[in-house]
């Protein structure tokens, strides 16, 4: 008879191998989007390259799809802990947007935003996975909104401009700059436009710091 507690290790031991078999599954779920779409992107593709069973898919997930969102899941946590850390390091809108800038190619490098690119375009012909992609989107633009919010306090415009609204339109246009450079391979056309808010940032900064001396004048 084994003694008590073997069951326990045996336990524990299966229970890290398949936490190390459903890392393989998403880790192989998120390079196939990134190199097939979201259209090659199988059952059969993802075993193959995590070198696993496919049904291995469905015990520990249950079906593609809910693969598909762990592998979006995985991607946003370790973007936005990635965002924090750059944002965290910035004091003026000018800082922001050329961490913003830095981060945008950094995520083009490395195929991140094609996850949630190949998401939202598979959500329009998968019933029941648009609300859920959408719902995985809401984190980014809180993220945005708090930076925003951060960024504009002490500027004339934070009346003005919601951050709400703006943090709203920036994670629309991050996302479709992201799609544009990827389908023609050309980010130029992109990081003119993070130039060109690296100016207005400035116009901005010099903006709030008139009227600061103005009202302490």
């Amino acid at each position: 008879m084994a003694k008590s507690g073997s069951a326990s290790k045996v336990k524990a031991s299966g229970g890290a191998r398949s936490e190390v078999t459903r890392q393989h599954l998403v880790d192989a779920a998120i390079a196939t989007l990134q190199d097939r779409g979201f259209a090659g992107t199988s059952a059969r593709a993802i075993a193959e390259r995590a070198g696993s069973n496919q049904g291995l898919i469905f015990y520990h997930f249950g079906s593609v799809a809910n693969l598909l969102l762990a592998a979006l899941d995985a991607v946003s946590h370790s973007r936005l802990e990635q965002y924090g850390t750059s944002v965290a390091g910035t004091s003026s809108l000018t800082e922001l947007v050329d961490a913003a800038t830095d981060i945008f190619q950094t995520d083009l490098d490395a195929g991140y935003l094609t996850v949630l690119v190949e998401m939202i375009a598979g959500a329009s012909s998968s019933p029941g996975l648009g609300p859920e992609v959408a719902a995985r989107i809401g984190p980014w633009q809180e993220f945005a909104q708090t930076a925003v919010e951060s960024s504009l306090r002490d500027s004339p415009l934070a009346a003005l401009l919601p951050a709400k609204d703006v943090a709203y339109a920036v994670v629309a246009l991050y996302l479709g700059l992201e799609m544009l450079s990827h389908l023609d391979g050309d980010r130029g056309p992109a990081l003119d436009l993070f130039a060109h808010a690296r100016l207005l940032a400035q116009l901005i900064e010099r903006m709030t710091a008139t009227t600061t001396a103005e009202e302490t004048t």
